[in-house]
């Protein structure tokens, strides 16, 4: 074997190795129900192989992220970062052969699958000169490659469908080898899970997915009992980097353990219950605030963090927090306000600023806010759709008393046609034809002809607006409440 390493023992004490030059060519999955053990088998891989090969690590519940205390990994927390920004990062890594892990257990399910879509095809669109092996591992990986469609947007789930399926089927010439595990075969798209050759499959109890894997395995139909009765921590192993025939296998200790809870059980506290109503309820009128919680430590910008990974000297990092800590003692002089109207001016002259969702553009925002040096965003979400509403619209200060009749009388509307309104608005003040289809469109987030037709009617039904036209098809609008009317179309 090349360059192997102790995964555990087999049933009569021998020691199993994994052949990690021959797993890099032949890719593995994993697969047992929750608690079966599947995340101690990938930190112990992940640590056996650490000196081996780059590693990147896809984690949606961030357990693997106590890595970085043993190894050299960057971890990188996706919450901070926006979709541009995610996909230079991980061109980086390629460049610079870095092993990081992406923590994305800030994000909600829909956002982790855009995120890692971004991510993955940076990994994977990486020029020629930089295609290093590396050993991209992806936990919960039905999350990504869902063999049907879910709650989430059509959309969002073919895109990280597609990168999971680059990663599983072209990325071995690329030299990206895909490690993914799951808890049900049957919620992994198909299509990614036949690219693996090697198997380590855990405990699982429902019928189809002791069937599918004991077809993986190639065991025969009635042998598919003995996947139930696997103990946590042992799998039945299969592959070119394993063994010719399926090996039981028990997982041997790893160095680092995961952030998550014990789940052996605790002795229960000995207060009576008197005493633990009085600690439950103490001064409970007197302190209404929640008892604090640690600081979490200021996320590290983009371009410091592609620093960070591009430099493996030791200094890089207390640079990075001495950089930190001078723009937190800066940022108090700093006017919000003139951040707020510069980002939203810069974010809105970007062309896809109108056809991403706003929850996509505010974390854009707020990584915007703190290259700005603000120690937060200033804003909160519902904060955020409302001025960036208004931005669109062409009012960048609401507190303008020229704008405050116009912003009354949008207030009537619904929050996304704050915009058209607006600019229908500031045509009818400078006495300017009103905007026509294709500007109302950009501000409204649509190209349909019928829907800015939907708009212009909704509008006239609730009174905010009068539209006429001549026998020519000119149009000139009406806004009643300023008393005032654009110019003829």
């Amino acid at each position: 074997m090349g360059a192997s390493i102790d995964i555990g023992r087999d049933e009569t004490g021998q020691p199993v190795c994994i052949d990690m030059e021959e797993l890099l060519a032949t890719r593995l999955l994993v697969q047992g129900n929750s608690g079966s053990g599947k995340s101690h088998l990938l930190r112990r891989l992940l640590e056996e192989s650490a000196g081996l090969v780059q590693q990147v690590i896809i984690d949606p519940e961030g357990d693997f992220v106590t890595l970085a205390d043993a190894y050299s990994h960057v971890v990188i927390d996706a919450g901070d970062y926006n979709e541009r920004e995610i996909a230079r990062i991980g061109a980086r890594i390629r460049e610079h052969r870095a092993s990081v892990i992406l923590n994305l257990e800030q994000l909600e399910l829909e956002a982790q699958m855009t995120c890692a879509a971004a991510f993955l095809n940076a990994l994977f669109d990486a020029p020629r000169e930089h295609w290093y092996p590396a050993l991209v591992v992806v936990d919960e990986a039905q999350m990504f490659a869902p063999s049907v469609a879910g709650d989430v947007p059509d959309p969002v789930r073919r895109a990280s469908l597609s990168a999971m399926t680059n990663l599983m089927c072209r990325g071995r010439k690329r030299g990206l080898a895909g490690a993914i595990a799951t808890q049900r075969l049957a919620k992994l798209a198909k299509n990614v899970a036949a690219e693996a050759s090697n198997f380590l499959m855990g405990r699982t109890f429902l019928d189809i997915d002791m069937a599918r894997a004991a077809d993986l395995l190639g065991m025969e139909r009635r042998q598919a009992e003995r996947i139930r009765d696997l103990q946590r921590g042992c799998f039945l192993g299969l592959g070119p980097a394993i063994s010719r025939r399926p090996v039981a296998i028990r997982i041997g200790a790893t160095q680092t353990v995961s952030r998550t809870g014990t789940h052996t059980l605790l002795p229960m506290p000995e207060a009576e219950p008197q005493d633990m109503r009085t600690m439950l309820f103490a001064e409970m009128e007197a302190d209404a605030l929640p008892p604090a919680r640690p600081a979490r430590p200021r996320p590290i910008a983009a371009d410091e963090l592609i620093r960070a990974i591009a430099e493996p000297e030791p200094t890089t990092q207390p640079a990075i927090f001495t950089a930190r800590q001078e723009a937190e003692d800066a940022a108090d002089a700093i006017d919000s306000e003139a951040v707020i109207v510069a980002v939203l001016r810069d974010m809105l002259a970007e062309a896809s600023a109108s056809t991403q969702p706003d929850a996509l553009l505010y974390q854009d925002f707020s990584v915007r806010c703190r290259m700005q040096r603000l120690v937060r965003a200033p804003l909160d979400l519902e904060g955020f759709r409302q001025r960036l509403a208004l931005a669109r619209g062409g009012v960048f200060d609401p507190a303008d008393p020229a704008w405050a009749p116009a912003i009354d009388a949008a207030a009537r509307l619904p929050q996304d046609m704050y915009a058209p309104f607006l600019l229908i608005a500031r045509a009818a003040m400078e006495g300017q034809p009103c905007p026509d289809d294709a500007a109302l469109g950009r501000a409204y987030g649509t190209s349909s002809p019928g829907r800015i037709r939907r708009l212009i009617d909704y509008m006239e039904k609730q009174g905010v607006i009068v539209v006429r036209a001549d026998f020519g098809g000119r149009r000139s609008v009406g806004i009643p409440e300023l008393g005032l009317s654009t110019g003829v179309e």
